[in-house]
């Protein structure tokens, strides 16, 4: 063949392989969401634009251009608010004031309540505290003796009640007493939690690790090891910890290069799968049925009344089914993080509720019994650490609390009440027709009372939804909190029912949530001028944050305090 056939052969083939490649690009571009979560380089890049400012106090009560007489309205209804707090918050306030400067944790939780344009006047009248004295019930106690409803959860641990998770704790440590904190060995129920675990999983083999960040860690690095594949596929807006490689947008001070988030419920993603050879897995956070394509929604991103949610087991099923179909075609396992609602949909977690099989699970929170733990569940050929023909070829992870006895025993517990007790496993019984019911009878009531909310639900985790444009939703959750109900720091984002709530429980719960936002529109914040939309408050802040990019904030806009980086000046 002449050299010229050769090179052009080679030329040609070089084109094919160079369309090949866009074409894979194009692809993947058009599975990305079209909103900057969708986009996690493009978000860390706008995030490192905004620049703080702050509202005074007449641009705090009229930031929506209402008139003077709704903006003394709220401000009135404010001041009021502030002296409830004052009176019935003293002693927990106090001691979160005293250790705040202390606890980097607590820093960023009271930083992030509110949109932070309005953080200054909130964090100084409105502090209800951090600190709680005990629970029982659906109920918890402060330092003040404030007996408030528990719409928090304990971050999804709390399943079936903070009595039952005591016995757990109490119980298994007694068990395990007698060998105490001995590590690197494991105490004989360890062998039994293996067992109930691989039951429930349908899965071969089991890890235990600390933390439920850590159990994920662990599937991507064993499905990156056994596929010898680099790039781990999540869904816009899913969370699976904190760790960098599954959390590439905000929140993360390095880019996670080996991660591609694509839609959810969308074929587009499901051709990437088919097409590409560099996937390593595919996670799956089955409380996205609830919210696709969006973050956890928090008060402290309420600016307007754009927040969505919606939940349809039958669509969400067929979609976990066909992603299934496509991982098993291409080999790509498919990882189910149930962290959060394993065991809270169903005895057999999120697999047995939607009817699909994974080939990795990972549990947490609740699975402890009260105590932190995660756990990794899966087929025999991804659990392996180390290549049998190869034996230098390992995937190392151990820690030194895996496994710790006191968290063994507490688990024991917990999975033989899960399988054994009628008391719990009853609270399953028509679980969604329970509290679908009750989110249908609150939101009825809500709508003939002219109130601007909903409330969404996937089983007992529900989020608050507005109905009319609206700059201050964020504020619902100072008057619940004042109506006794105990809220997480992400505010009217998500509340978290424990299955043992009662009819009576949950009245009480649900005229609260009236009462609160009876007072709130009472207090004018749900004012509604003609020319107040969403799209029309996003816009108004987008200019605001442009000017505090540039320094021409007006005037009357108040500088940051001097300990806050990067600093904006008046201009």
């Amino acid at each position: 063949m002449e050299t010229s056939s050769i090179a052009y052969i080679a030329a040609a083939l070089g084109v094919a392989a160079l369309a090949h490649r866009l074409q894979l690009r194009l692809e993947l571009s058009a599975a990305k969401h079209p909103s900057l979560a969708g986009h996690s380089r493009l978000a860390r890049r706008m995030a490192a634009l905004v620049r703080h400012y702050e509202y005074n106090e007449s641009e705090f009560f009229g930031a929506d251009d209402a008139p003077v007489e709704v903006a003394e309205q709220r401000r009135a209804g404010f001041m009021r608010l502030a002296a409830v707090y004052a009176e019935r918050y003293t002693k927990t306030v106090t001691l979160t004031r005293e250790v705040e400067d202390q606890m980097s944790d607590l820093q960023f939780t009271d930083r992030y309540r509110v949109p932070f344009q309005f953080r200054g006047l909130v964090c100084k009248h409105l502090k209800s505290g951090s600190f709680v004295e005990s629970s029982a019930g659906v109920q918890l106690t402060d330092l003040d003796g404030n007996q408030l409803y528990d719409l928090g959860g304990s971050y999804g641990v709390n399943l079936y009640g903070y009595d039952f998770y005591k016995e757990c704790i109490e119980r298994g440590a007694a068990r395990v007493h007698p060998l105490g904190p001995v590590l690197g060995a494991y105490h004989p129920v360890v062998a039994d939690n293996v067992a109930r675990l691989r039951r429930i999983s349908g899965l071969d083999e089991v890890s235990f690790h600390m933390s439920g960040t850590e159990a994920v860690m662990q599937a991507v690095r064993l499905a990156r090891y056994h596929t010898r594949r680099s790039h781990v596929v999540r869904f816009c807006g899913a969370y699976h910890g904190w760790w960098g490689d599954v959390q590439p947008g905000v929140g993360n001070p390095m880019p996670a290069d080996s991660t591609y988030t694509l839609k959810d419920m969308d074929n587009l993603s499901l051709r990437v799968l088919s097409r590409r050879k560099d996937i390593a897995c595919v996670l799956v956070n089955p409380l996205q049925a609830l919210h696709p394509n969006a973050g956890a929604p928090g008060d402290s991103t309420l600016v307007d009344s754009s927040r969505h949610a919606h939940f349809d087991r039958e669509e969400y099923a067929a979609w976990l089914r066909r992603l299934r179909d496509v991982c098993t075609e291409r080999g790509i396992p498919l990882i189910f993080d149930e962290v959060f609602v394993g065991f809270r949909l169903a005895p057999g977690g999120a697999q047995e509720y939607f009817g699909v099989q994974a080939d990795m699970v990972t549990y947490g929170k609740s699975l402890g019994g009260g105590l932190p733990v995660g756990v990794l569940c899966g087929k025999a050929a991804l659990m392996k650490r180390f290549q049998e023909n190869r034996p230098a070829d390992i995937c190392f992870a151990r820690g030194t609390f895996n496994s710790h006895p006191y968290v063994m025993g507490a688990m024991n517990e917990f999975l033989r009440r899960l399988e054994r007790s009628p008391e719990i496993y009853g609270l399953y019984d028509n679980l969604d027709a329970i509290w679908n019911g009750r989110a249908a009878r609150l939101n009825q009531r809500l709508s003939d009372a002219g109130l601007p909310l909903q409330v969404r639900n996937l089983s007992t985790i529900w989020t608050v939804c507005y109905t009319r444009p609206a700059r201050y939703n964020w504020m619902l959750q100072f008057y619940l909190r004042a109506q006794g109900l105990a809220l997480s720091w992400v505010g009217t984002g998500r509340f978290i029912f424990s299955l043992n709530y009662t009819d009576a429980d949950f009245e009480v719960v649900a005229e609260r949530i009236v009462a609160a936002a009876r007072a709130m529109d009472i207090d004018g914040w749900w004012w509604q001028g003609p020319e107040l939309t969403n799209r029309a408050i996003k816009r108004r802040i987008a200019r605001e944050m442009l000017r505090a990019r540039l320094g021409r904030l007006p005037v009357s806009a108040a500088p940051p305090s001097p300990s806050e980086a990067p600093a904006v000046r008046r201009g």
